[in-house]
């Protein structure tokens, strides 16, 4: 099982996610989305493509662009089409 956690909170569990480049990313349905906020914040991966993310807010406080996906990724990334991973103190194990 592979859970992310962040301020006491977990935010994901699942056993089924993607590893890429060290990071998990978890499919959509193992996630609280009611602990992500959409984020105007992007960036360009070149062989990802362009990355969106969502802050995270749990237990009183928010993690600005604490998470990111990919809403069409480039074809050499198809397998995180989805999929959300995390990052700034976000705990994954």
């Amino acid at each position: 099982m592979v859970k992310a956690i962040w301020n006491g909170v977990t935010i994901a569990d699942t056993t089924d996610t993607v590893v890429v480049e060290g990071n998990h990313y978890f499919p959509l349905s193992a996630i609280d989305a009611a602990l992500l906020k959409p984020s105007s914040t992007t960036t360009v991966c070149g062989w990802k493509g362009t990355a969106n993310y969502y802050s995270v807010v749990a237990g009183g406080a928010e993690n600005k662009d604490a998470a990111w996906y990919y809403a069409e990724p480039k074809d050499a990334a198809a397998e995180i089409k989805g999929r959300v991973a995390f990052w700034k103190g976000v705990k994954v194990a």
